[in-house]
């Protein structure tokens, strides 16, 4: 990735507003700098658009919308703000976290009124830390469907998404960006001037280099991103002397199907199940939630944990494609006693039945057990049983470039780079300095608010 003098180069186009990457955040930017006016040209390094938003369950948190009142949620932008940061011991900056939680409702709005995505709200689970029911999906509740819903958006509105085409190069003069160099697969190369540039190409977790340097505990964990995201937006922002903060702060998953790679959903802890490692026994609290439990999971004996809940929980989590293809895949074991799922899973019966009579009963007395983790009000499991083995994983980074209110990424002073924006991965979240900061949606939040944002500057900049 490079920075250079625009001062002798021969651009081949030029566009008012350029986007590299076209995940949810870039087809989002794309979409409001469209509609502010601005011709747009969006640079995609894969055959079609997917990026990390295609491997997530594409379930964004927003407050105050219309679908919760349609379900009586109350719910507001300052309470949602004050989740996450509760969430993130206060190290996030509060007037972003504002800035997001408050646009992130209407950005929803406007792409279900103008752009026809259908977003419903969960109301059947809550994700740990939100003190709402405010999680938003399409009704795969897949992250395929929504970026693939996004990228029909696009085409439909006429903006060119140029694919296969990587971005290697960026052109400056007098501190402000001045074009993009790309790279086709035959080697050809295209220089495309702008009047605005758009980074929405994630963060780092591709980039083992980076991950080692800066998210040594998960350094060896699998990724489960795209591989793509090799912190493009990152180091050219360092070579253009931009702040950055919280580059420790990260996404991970305590639920992967192993070796199936598939996303388990978080309803199946939520709801009432727990986890064991290869023992049988429990070994944390895992109602903190799926990001820190990532690493949890990745100590445990052979880097593997086996959830375990019950048909009624499966039921709820079938909402998911994810949790239906896992199905499919054999990844669900089923059984009508501990014993045969103990037997299935290669687990110790003894230890696996004594774990969950030792679960229920705290069940039953509303008890809190020695990690912490409080039961009550949490449903007791029934026969059939399910569970399924997992492994921890990296999902995406949350530290980034440092952006203001519009998106604009800051320079280590404080001041603007003059006409550069940044959205989702790119820019630093609102997750703070570790897994534990990371409040359920807070990736797909900066990628369709700040992506939102970032294109509406851009385009009345452009």
């Amino acid at each position: 990735m490079r920075v250079e003098p625009a001062a002798s180069v021969s651009f081949d186009i030029e566009v008012p507003v350029a986007i590299i990457g076209a995940g949810a955040a870039g087809l989002v930017a794309a979409l409001a700098a469209h509609e502010a006016g601005a011709e747009v040209l969006v640079v995609e390094r894969d055959p079609v658009p997917r990026g990390s938003t295609a491997l997530s369950a594409g379930l964004v948190p927003a407050p105050g919308t219309r679908w919760q009142r349609e379900s009586a949620i109350e719910d507001s932008p300052e309470l949602f703000a004050r989740d996450i940061m509760a969430k993130a011991k206060n190290e996030p900056d509060p007037a972003l976290v504002a800035r997001l939680a408050g646009a992130v409702g209407p950005a929803l709005e406007w792409l279900s009124h103008r752009h026809g995505l259908p977003f419903s709200v969960i109301t059947d689970f809550r994700y740990p830390g939100h003190s709402a029911n405010r999680m938003h999906g399409l009704p795969s509740r897949s992250g395929e469907e929504l970026v693939d819903r996004l990228a029909r958006a696009v085409e439909e509105a006429g903006i060119p998404v140029l694919c296969e085409a990587t971005v290697d190069t960026l052109y400056t003069e007098d501190g402000a960006i001045r074009g993009i160099a790309l790279v086709r697969p035959d080697g050809s190369r295209d220089r495309v001037a702008c009047r605005a540039l758009v980074l929405a190409c994630n963060g780092y977790g591709g980039n083992k280099a980076l991950v080692a340097q800066h998210v040594p505990e998960l350094a060896d964990a699998l990724y489960f991103g795209h591989e793509g995201n090799q912190g493009d937006a990152l180091l050219w922002g360092e070579a253009l002397g931009a702040a950055t903060r919280h580059l420790s702060g990260h996404q991970g998953h305590g639920s992967v199907a192993h070796p199936h790679g598939i996303l388990i959903t978080w309803a199946t802890i939520t709801e009432g199940g727990f986890q064991v490692n290869a023992e049988g026994r429990r070994f944390s609290d895992e109602s903190k939630g799926y990001s820190e439990q990532a690493a949890e999971v990745l100590r445990q004996p052979g880097g593997t944990a086996v959830t375990v809940f019950d048909a009624r929980i499966a039921g709820i989590a079938r909402q998911f494609e994810d949790f239906r293809r896992a199905e499919g895949a054999g990844a669900i074991v089923a059984a009508d006693t501990m014993a045969a799922l103990a037997a299935r899973l290669h687990l110790p019966e003894e230890a696996l039945t004594a774990t969950l009579a030792e679960v229920e009963a705290l069940k039953r007395a509303g008890g809190r057990d020695d990690f912490g983790r409080s039961f009550a009000g949490v449903p007791m499991l029934s026969p059939p049983y399910r569970a399924v083995r997992v492994t921890g994983a990296l999902f995406h980074t949350q530290g980034g470039l440092v952006v203001d209110g519009d998106a604009r990424v800051l320079r280590q002073d404080g001041a603007p780079i003059p006409n550069l924006f940044a959205a989702g991965g790119a820019a630093c979240g609102v997750s703070g300095t570790g897994p534990g900061g990371y409040l359920s949606g807070n990736g797909l939040l900066a990628a369709v608010a700040l992506g939102r944002i970032a294109g509406q500057a851009a385009g009345a900049m452009a």
